[in-house]
């Protein structure tokens, strides 16, 4: 009989301390650098120069931020529907995942710096592209989590729903299912650290505002200081998002550590 081992108060707070000295120990050696190096701002900003350029100019790059962030939102809700509705007929009909799964790995080996141009060319500077390529990008990881997650489903327990008279559409709910979540937001977690950069890819290569818009323009502009205080806010903005799923994951699988892994 496994036994329940409670958990310290604040030992995820404790995990994470490693991580953040990590970055702050990196900034406090860049900073450092920097000013002793006398190296130019037009070649590396101080973290500092960054922040100030980030608080002077905070209005601007909240006004491109939230582009990024709605087309990134609307192109992984689409990514998350077709890998989800995918994953359920590729599992009812072996044979249609036997034609399309090559298919779909293939989508995955087309370069993106190829394809964004193209997208852009054909739907315009509006959301639709950006959504697209985000979807593009971050689908596959959830799909082969899902089908891999459908395999891993106990057979005695498949046995044992099909002898009380399931239906397959009830082993599938009851069983296979459950079994996938696991893979699913492993699959899920990965994809997430994809869309802000395929988002901010495809503004680079065409869009009106957002903060791929921003990175060409400080770029050409030779302002490094924006640059990264626009790479600063994606990071972020993907740290929110892997953050999010993680606390998904905890609330969807949640009675599995109150079971012990059962």
């Amino acid at each position: 009989m496994q036994h329940l081992v409670p958990r310290r108060p604040g030992g995820g707070l404790a995990r994470g301390v490693p991580a953040v000295l990590s970055v702050v120990s990196t900034f406090v050696i860049w900073e450092i650098y920097v000013r002793l190096s006398g190296i130019s701002p037009l070649v590396l900003p101080a973290p500092s120069r960054v922040l100030d350029q980030m608080v002077l100019n905070s209005a601007f790059l909240w006004d491109n931020t939230l582009p990024t962030v709605k087309a990134t939102l609307a192109g992984f809700a689409l990514s998350l529907t077709i890998a989800f509705a995918l994953s359920i007929v590729l599992d009812f009909m072996p044979r249609i995942r036997r034609a399309l799964f090559p298919i779909f790995v293939v989508s995955q080996t087309l370069p993106l710096v190829a394809i964004a141009p193209l997208v852009v060319l054909w739907f315009g500077f509006e959301l639709t592209p950006k959504i697209l390529l985000v979807a593009l990008v971050t689908f596959f990881p959830m799909l082969v989590a899902l089908v891999d997650g459908y395999e891993s489903t106990d057979e005695e327990i498949q046995a044992l729903l099909r002898s009380m008279g399931a239906t397959r559409a009830t082993v599938f709910r009851a069983a296979r299912l459950p079994s996938a979540m696991p893979y699913f937001f492993a699959g899920l977690r990965i994809s997430v650290t994809y869309a802000v950069v395929a988002t901010i890819f495809a503004e680079y290569v065409g869009a009106r505002a957002g903060l791929g818009i921003v990175i060409l323009n400080a770029k050409n502009s030779f302002r490094p200081d924006l640059v990264l205080a626009a790479v600063v806010i994606s990071s972020a903005l993907t740290l929110i998002l892997f953050a999010l799923t993680a606390l998904l994951q905890k609330l969807v699988l949640g009675w599995r550590e109150a079971g012990g892994g059962q």
